[in-house]
Protein backbone atom coordinates (compact mmCIF):
# COMPACT_ATOMS: atom_id res chain seq x y z
CA UNK A 1 0.00 0.00 0.00
CA UNK A 2 1.24 3.48 -0.91
CA UNK A 3 0.15 7.09 -0.50
CA UNK A 4 1.22 8.65 -3.80
CA UNK A 5 3.69 10.96 -2.05
CA UNK A 6 6.90 10.59 -4.06
CA UNK A 7 10.01 10.17 -1.93
CA UNK A 8 12.71 10.24 -4.57
CA UNK A 9 13.35 10.51 -8.29
CA UNK A 10 15.23 7.42 -9.43
CA UNK A 11 16.97 6.54 -12.67
CA UNK A 12 16.87 3.33 -14.70
CA UNK A 13 20.45 2.06 -14.54
CA UNK A 14 20.01 -1.20 -16.48
CA UNK A 15 17.38 -3.24 -18.31
CA UNK A 16 17.87 -6.94 -19.02
CA UNK A 17 15.64 -9.73 -20.31
CA UNK A 18 14.03 -11.94 -17.67
CA UNK A 19 11.95 -14.64 -19.34
CA UNK A 20 9.35 -12.78 -21.37
CA UNK A 21 9.67 -9.76 -19.08
CA UNK A 22 12.40 -7.44 -17.83
CA UNK A 23 14.67 -7.09 -14.85
CA UNK A 24 15.12 -3.44 -13.98
CA UNK A 25 18.00 -1.98 -12.01
CA UNK A 26 16.85 1.31 -10.53
CA UNK A 27 19.33 3.77 -9.08
CA UNK A 28 17.56 5.25 -6.06
CA UNK A 29 19.92 5.63 -3.08
CA UNK A 30 17.20 6.67 -0.65
CA UNK A 31 15.00 3.65 -1.31
CA UNK A 32 17.88 1.21 -1.82
CA UNK A 33 19.78 2.10 1.34
CA UNK A 34 17.56 -0.08 3.53
CA UNK A 35 15.71 -2.13 0.90
CA UNK A 36 15.25 -5.81 1.70
CA UNK A 37 14.51 -8.75 -0.55
CA UNK A 38 10.77 -9.14 -1.14
CA UNK A 39 9.64 -5.66 -0.15
CA UNK A 40 7.47 -3.53 -2.40
CA UNK A 41 8.55 -0.29 -4.05
CA UNK A 42 6.39 1.73 -6.43
CA UNK A 43 8.21 2.75 -9.62
CA UNK A 44 6.24 5.50 -11.39
CA UNK A 45 3.10 4.05 -9.87
CA UNK A 46 3.74 0.35 -10.47
CA UNK A 47 4.22 -1.83 -7.41
CA UNK A 48 7.37 -3.92 -7.94
CA UNK A 49 9.08 -6.47 -5.69
CA UNK A 50 12.73 -6.04 -4.75
CA UNK A 51 14.80 -9.09 -5.79
CA UNK A 52 18.21 -7.62 -5.02
CA UNK A 53 19.80 -4.39 -3.85
CA UNK A 54 22.97 -2.44 -3.18
CA UNK A 55 23.51 0.77 -1.26
CA UNK A 56 22.69 2.75 -4.41
CA UNK A 57 20.21 0.67 -6.42
CA UNK A 58 17.65 -2.12 -6.36
CA UNK A 59 16.58 -4.78 -8.85
CA UNK A 60 12.98 -5.72 -9.66
CA UNK A 61 11.38 -8.05 -12.18
CA UNK A 62 8.59 -6.76 -14.42
CA UNK A 63 6.30 -9.32 -16.05
CA UNK A 64 5.21 -8.99 -19.67
CA UNK A 65 1.61 -8.15 -18.72
CA UNK A 66 2.83 -5.17 -16.70
CA UNK A 67 4.98 -3.99 -19.59
CA UNK A 68 1.96 -4.28 -21.91
CA UNK A 69 -0.53 -2.36 -19.74
CA UNK A 70 1.73 0.29 -18.20
CA UNK A 71 4.18 2.95 -19.31
CA UNK A 72 7.11 0.91 -17.96
CA UNK A 73 7.44 -0.75 -21.36
CA UNK A 74 8.72 2.57 -22.76
CA UNK A 75 11.53 2.91 -20.21
CA UNK A 76 15.12 3.17 -21.36
CA UNK A 77 18.42 3.29 -19.52
CA UNK A 78 18.62 6.80 -18.13
CA UNK A 79 14.84 7.28 -17.80
CA UNK A 80 13.78 9.10 -14.64
CA UNK A 81 11.13 7.43 -12.48
CA UNK A 82 9.13 8.33 -9.40
CA UNK A 83 9.96 6.21 -6.35
CA UNK A 84 7.87 5.51 -3.25
CA UNK A 85 8.42 2.80 -0.66
CA UNK A 86 5.44 1.03 0.87
CA UNK A 87 3.66 2.94 3.63
CA UNK A 88 4.61 1.74 7.12
CA UNK A 89 1.84 0.93 9.59
CA UNK A 90 0.94 4.00 11.61
CA UNK A 91 2.29 6.52 9.07
CA UNK A 92 0.36 9.61 8.06
CA UNK A 93 -1.69 9.22 4.89
CA UNK A 94 -0.45 12.34 3.11
CA UNK A 95 -1.95 11.56 -0.28
CA UNK A 96 -4.63 8.89 -0.73
CA UNK A 97 -4.78 5.09 -0.73
CA UNK A 98 -2.71 3.88 -3.68
CA UNK A 99 -2.24 0.19 -4.48
CA UNK A 100 0.38 0.42 -7.20
CA UNK A 101 -1.95 -1.51 -9.52
CA UNK A 102 -2.09 0.53 -12.72
CA UNK A 103 -5.53 0.71 -14.38
CA UNK A 104 -4.17 1.95 -17.69
CA UNK A 105 -2.19 4.71 -19.32
CA UNK A 106 -2.96 8.20 -20.51
CA UNK A 107 -1.30 10.59 -22.92
CA UNK A 108 -0.42 14.18 -22.03
CA UNK A 109 -2.63 16.30 -24.29
CA UNK A 110 -1.69 19.77 -23.11
CA UNK A 111 0.69 21.54 -20.73
CA UNK A 112 -0.43 25.00 -19.61
CA UNK A 113 2.09 26.98 -17.55
CA UNK A 114 1.06 29.45 -14.88
CA UNK A 115 2.91 31.82 -12.56
CA UNK A 116 2.85 29.42 -9.60
CA UNK A 117 1.65 26.15 -11.09
CA UNK A 118 1.30 24.07 -14.23
CA UNK A 119 -1.88 22.47 -15.54
CA UNK A 120 -1.74 19.13 -17.35
CA UNK A 121 -4.56 17.77 -19.47
CA UNK A 122 -4.27 13.99 -19.80
CA UNK A 123 -6.34 11.55 -21.85
CA UNK A 124 -7.76 8.43 -20.22
CA UNK A 125 -9.34 5.21 -21.48
CA UNK A 126 -13.13 5.41 -21.78
CA UNK A 127 -13.65 2.69 -19.18
CA UNK A 128 -11.84 4.76 -16.56
CA UNK A 129 -13.82 7.96 -17.19
CA UNK A 130 -16.71 7.07 -14.79
CA UNK A 131 -14.16 6.60 -11.98
CA UNK A 132 -12.61 10.08 -12.27
CA UNK A 133 -14.46 13.03 -10.75
CA UNK A 134 -13.75 16.72 -10.27
CA UNK A 135 -11.96 17.29 -6.94
CA UNK A 136 -11.42 13.53 -6.61
CA UNK A 137 -8.09 11.73 -6.31
CA UNK A 138 -6.09 10.12 -9.09
CA UNK A 139 -2.56 8.73 -9.31
CA UNK A 140 -0.42 9.86 -12.25
CA UNK A 141 2.98 8.17 -12.60
CA UNK A 142 2.69 7.19 -8.94
CA UNK A 143 1.88 10.71 -7.74
CA UNK A 144 -1.27 11.42 -5.75
CA UNK A 145 -3.08 14.35 -7.36
CA UNK A 146 -6.42 16.11 -7.15
CA UNK A 147 -8.50 16.31 -10.33
CA UNK A 148 -9.12 19.97 -11.19
CA UNK A 149 -11.31 19.42 -14.29
CA UNK A 150 -12.78 16.47 -16.17
CA UNK A 151 -14.43 15.91 -19.54
CA UNK A 152 -18.22 15.72 -19.79
CA UNK A 153 -19.78 12.24 -19.72
CA UNK A 154 -20.93 12.67 -23.32
CA UNK A 155 -17.53 13.77 -24.59
CA UNK A 156 -16.10 11.66 -27.36
CA UNK A 157 -12.60 11.62 -25.91
CA UNK A 158 -12.21 11.35 -22.14
CA UNK A 159 -9.66 13.53 -20.35
CA UNK A 160 -8.94 15.07 -16.96
CA UNK A 161 -6.78 17.92 -15.71
CA UNK A 162 -4.50 18.26 -12.70
CA UNK A 163 -2.82 21.38 -11.36
CA UNK A 164 0.78 20.93 -10.23
CA UNK A 165 2.30 23.13 -7.54
CA UNK A 166 6.04 24.01 -7.61
CA UNK A 167 6.85 21.29 -5.04
CA UNK A 168 5.30 18.60 -7.24
CA UNK A 169 7.11 19.91 -10.31
CA UNK A 170 10.42 19.77 -8.45
CA UNK A 171 10.02 16.56 -6.46
CA UNK A 172 8.55 14.30 -9.18
CA UNK A 173 9.05 13.55 -12.86
CA UNK A 174 5.78 15.31 -13.70
CA UNK A 175 7.68 18.53 -14.29
CA UNK A 176 9.39 16.85 -17.26
CA UNK A 177 6.17 15.90 -19.05
CA UNK A 178 5.43 17.19 -22.53
CA UNK A 179 2.46 16.64 -24.88
CA UNK A 180 2.53 13.09 -26.20
CA UNK A 181 4.20 11.56 -23.15
CA UNK A 182 2.54 8.43 -21.76
CA UNK A 183 1.87 8.12 -18.02
CA UNK A 184 0.55 5.41 -15.70
CA UNK A 185 -2.90 6.00 -14.23
CA UNK A 186 -4.49 4.49 -11.13
CA UNK A 187 -8.01 5.53 -10.20
CA UNK A 188 -9.38 5.81 -6.68
CA UNK A 189 -9.92 2.34 -5.16
CA UNK A 190 -13.16 3.52 -3.52
CA UNK A 191 -14.57 4.48 -6.92
CA UNK A 192 -13.63 1.06 -8.30
CA UNK A 193 -15.44 -0.71 -5.45
CA UNK A 194 -18.56 1.40 -5.97
CA UNK A 195 -18.55 0.60 -9.70
CA UNK A 196 -18.30 -3.11 -8.93
CA UNK A 197 -21.14 -3.00 -6.40
CA UNK A 198 -23.39 -1.17 -8.88
CA UNK A 199 -22.58 -3.74 -11.54
CA UNK A 200 -23.85 -6.52 -9.28
CA UNK A 201 -27.00 -4.59 -8.41
CA UNK A 202 -27.83 -4.29 -12.10
CA UNK A 203 -27.87 -8.11 -12.52
CA UNK A 204 -31.44 -9.49 -12.33
CA UNK A 205 -32.15 -11.78 -9.38
CA UNK A 206 -31.18 -15.30 -10.35
CA UNK A 207 -29.32 -13.98 -13.39
CA UNK A 208 -25.84 -14.99 -14.46
CA UNK A 209 -22.94 -13.22 -12.77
Amino acid sequence: MFTGIIEEIGEIAAISASGDGWRLTVRAPGAASDAVHGESIAVSGVCLTVVGSTAESFDADVMKQTLDVSALGALQVGSRVNIEKAMPVGARLGGHIVQGHVDGTGSVLEVRPGEQWRVLRISMPADLAPLVVDKGSITVAGTSLTVSAVSAPAAGDAWFEVSLIPETLEATTLGDLQPGDIVNLETDILARHVERLLAFRSVPEGGSR
